[in-house]
């Protein structure tokens, strides 16, 4: 399994309209709104890194709203859990 953050930077206002767009992705696990240089970041998994990077190159860079993009591929993964 292959996964990798996307910061978005979205036009003035487009958030919401990025995330739902995001929503009806089935391969975005997470989409959190944010502050600072970024708008939004989702979390985006799939089979392989070739269809990870394919989603990102012609489907999330070319939503309707969006700006640009920066991902990072994600190495290793580690579930946190504090209780």
């Amino acid at each position: 399994m292959a996964s990798a953050y996307v910061l978005i930077n979205t036009e003035i206002g487009g958030e919401e309209s990025v995330i739902g767009q995001l929503k009806a992705m089935d391969v975005v696990e997470e989409v959190s709104v944010v502050y600072g240089v970024y708008d939004i970041v989702a979390k985006i998994t799939s089979d392989t890194m070739e269809s990870l990077k394919e989603i990102i190159s012609t489907k999330i860079r070319h939503l309707n709203k969006v700006r640009s993009t920066m991902t990072m591929i994600a190495a290793e993964s580690r579930i946190l859990k504090k209780k």
